[in-house]
This record gives C-alpha cells, structure tokens and sequence, in this order.
C-alpha cells in the first residue's frame, strides 16, 4: 500500500508529496483514492499548481475532505507550501537547517513553526505535529524516512542527500509500539513523544546507521503478523 501511495505523486521532489503522509492514515483505499484526487485537484502537475496558483484557483479544493482533514486545510497546505518554497528553499532546506546530530525531531518543530508563518486557519495546525509538544509525529517521520533512507527494494527513495538514515526516528504507532513492548524495547505505554525517545534510544543502539530500519518488522509483526 505504501509503495501504491508514493507513486500516485509522481513528482517526489516537488511540495505535494509533503501532503501525501498528511492523507496517510485510516482506509488504505480510501488513502489511494483521496490522493488520487488531490492529483486531478493539481491537474497532475503539483509542482506547477502549487508555485503558481493565484488565490482563485484555490476554490475548487473547498470540496476535498479526507477524514478531518477538509478542503480549508488542504488549501492551507498549498499556501504553506509555496511559502517553503519560495522563502526557505524548499522542504529539505528547512529540516536541514535545525537538524541535531542524532534527531530530527527539533527540525520537525521548526518546520511547524516556518509551515504556519504565513496567515493561516488554526484548525490546520492540528495536522502538522510538533515533537516537543510530546507528539510521536507519527506521518511526519514517515514523511521523512521515504525521503531520506535509500533503500534498494525502491521502499524509501532517499531522494535528499543533506540528512542521514542515522538522524531518522521509527514512524511510532499502534502496531509498531504494541510489538515493541512485547519485545521489551518499550516501556512507555502511550504512543507520544516520550516513547518515541525511548524507542529511537533502543533501536540506535541496534544499528545507529540506520534504526529506522526496524520499522518493517515491528509494524509487520503488528500489522500481518498479530505479534
């Protein structure tokens, strides 16, 4: 499913694919098909609509809805997006900019800040998260392993070269975090920002080259498995 979502945006590099992982949770066809719509909504050329949009040309998004996220929000992001893009050098540029030896998780809380710099509605800010607010950021590690880590199976396409593997965190969830703890890797019960630490601490310790690499067994366990 995740390889299906990821080709539907077929510019990786341009703005769009930073709201693919906000439509990446619920129904995995209803994921498909939502960002199926997103395209026609960007007459297939994200890149393009996004950089070049006038305010009129936003309208016809007022009808999206992916569970809460709405056709305001979506707008939103493309108003956000352009800023990033035209202000800061794009997506890359920014998490690059705050990034810690070890953890991108401020350079997460960076980017919400530079994200909602321009005037926005405050229902949206509850779709981008914020690490030191105790989230786990769950879509946005994601977000950022499928850019990031360079994998030879094509399941994240490492299409930036300005952060490492090594800087990534798990995308902590209940399947992954569930298995986790019956592993004796996690003792946190909730899935926040605390257990995220907890969890990145132990899987480092695993491989500090690439931690996130154990997020294909413990979700697969969880997920296919019913570890």
């Amino acid at each position: 499913m995740l390889f299906k979502v990821k080709t539907i945006f077929t510019l990786l590099n341009s703005p769009i694919f930073g709201e693919a992982y906000t439509i990446a949770w619920g129904n995995r066809k209803s994921i498909i098909n939502n960002a199926n719509k997103m395209m026609d909504f960007l007459n297939h050329s994200p890149f393009e609509f996004i950089m070049q949009h006038q305010d009129s040309d936003l309208e016809k998004l007022s009808s999206f809805v992916h569970r809460t996220f709405n056709g305001y929000d979506f707008m939103q992001f493309i108003k956000s997006l352009q800023h990033i893009y035209k202000e800061h050098n794009g997506l890359e540029a920014v998490f690059t900019k705050h990034v810690e030896p070890n953890s991108l998780q401020q350079s997460i809380h960076e980017f919400k800040k530079i994200f909602f710099e321009v005037p926005h509605l405050e229902r949206t800010k509850k779709h981008v998260s914020d690490p030191l607010k105790n989230s786990a950021a769950k879509r946005i590690n994601m977000f950022l392993r499928w850019m990031i880590r360079k994998d030879n199976n094509g399941v994240d396409f490492g299409i930036w070269n300005s952060l490492s593997p090594s800087q990534l965190s798990c995308p902590l969830d209940v399947h992954s975090g569930n298995v986790a703890r019956k592993l004796g890797i996690l003792k946190r019960k909730q899935n926040d920002g605390k257990a995220l630490a907890e969890l990145d601490l132990a899987l480092r310790k695993l491989d500090p080259t690439d931690p996130v690499k154990y997020d294909f067994a413990l979700f697969g366990l969880g997920v296919f498995e019913g570890f």
